[in-house]
């Protein structure tokens, strides 16, 4: 099989000193393919990136009815947060009503993504928790499932769990693939994943962006969840991320979510589309830039608005700027219909 072309390209100076190598799947609802760019059918682990898919089961299960979620919270259930205060309070606030203590989340903690977050811990003498796991949220969303439908909630991380099983179903019916026998691994916040195409994974953000193929319930359900992100756009991610900068600017044409090791998703209800990319190398920096350059190329950004999503500067130690991550010539020449 020949090597995945190159999306992403970083220079510094004159020459180009670093490329990512990646694949792209752009798929209407109806299943047309609008562009493969590599392998788009090798599997990959699609991560964080179907986040906005699992959260249509806290909808579908009838416990965002029944505990009032807000779109913030519906929101912070799509989310890779900062761990910044506005996540923090928003998620022991959630755990609170549900009459649960933040132990009862199983994704263990980490340091909040911001320095400055980190060092207001640090001045305070307390130590990271559960809720500044940047997938608090996506978590109090299992729990909020469990708890809603009667069933424990120790151990609801588990593939074994009715939560998972019927999460792992949901998904693979919006892409139309089956995963019971798709490879399986356990995600950095404990939650199983399983392995499945970019195009699949692409036509499943196309039925999320348009209701296409689904039914009436779960229609509103992921337009619900449409409408929480791109109203709530820092909650997905936050201060200075590439998630909810991009939402921001596109004010509700389209929404974005990263995953880790170089995934990215997106859908965009205008055109009726589902992206799904992987960069090879797993670079965050080199998915971000080729997700803004399909924005751009699909019409979703200005001119001044893609000069600020569609690549990025290399900076210095201080701060001066001596390169740019930008698309390849290929992927930055893209027009979609």
């Amino acid at each position: 099989m020949s090597a995945n072309p190159i999306l992403v390209d970083v220079t510094r100076g004159d020459m180009v000193e670093s490329r990512h190598r990646g694949a792209i799947s752009v798929v209407k609802s109806d299943g047309q393919t609008m562009l493969t760019v590599g392998d788009t059918q090798g599997l990959v682990y699609p991560r964080s990136a179907i986040k906005p898919l699992q959260a249509i089961y806290l909808i579908e299960s009838g416990a965002a009815e029944a505990f009032h979620l807000t779109d913030a919270e519906l929101a912070l259930a799509c989310a890779s947060h900062n761990g910044e205060i506005g996540h923090i309070t928003a998620v022991r606030a959630w755990l609170a009503r549900l009459g649960l203590a933040e132990e009862a989340l199983e994704c263990g903690a980490h340091a909040p993504r911001r320095n400055e977050d980190w060092a207001a811990l640090v001045k305070d003498n307390l130590s990271p928790g559960p809720a500044h796991n940047n997938c608090s949220g996506k978590h109090c969303g299992f729990l909020s499932s469990a708890r809603h439908l009667g069933l424990t909630t120790e151990g609801y991380i588990a593939k074994e769990h009715p939560i998972q099983q019927a999460v792992l179903g949901l998904i693979g019916e919006m892409a139309d693939v089956s995963l019971d026998a798709a490879p399986g691994g356990i995600d950095g916040c404990g939650i199983p994943v399983a392995g499945m195409p970019l195009e699949s994974l692409a036509l499943a953000f196309a039925r999320f962006a348009t209701g296409t193929g689904l039914g009436s319930k779960r229609q509103a359900a992921a337009q619900r969840i449409y409408q929480a992100m791109v109203g709530e756009p820092f909650m997905v991610a936050g201060t200075d991320r590439w998630c909810t900068r991009a939402m921001q600017a596109g004010d509700g044409a389209f929404i974005v979510k990263t995953g880790a090791e170089g995934v990215y998703c997106g859908a965009v209800p205008g055109a009726g589309v589902g992206i799904a990319l992987k960069i090879d190398d797993g670079a965050s920096r080199a998915a971000e830039c080729a997700m803004g350059a399909v924005l751009s190329g699909l019409g979703c950004l200005t001119k001044d608005q893609s000069s600020g999503l569609v690549g990025s500067r290399v900076l210095n130690v201080a701060g001066k700027q001596v390169g740019r991550v930008r698309p390849a010539q290929e992927v930055a020449d893209l027009v979609l219909p």
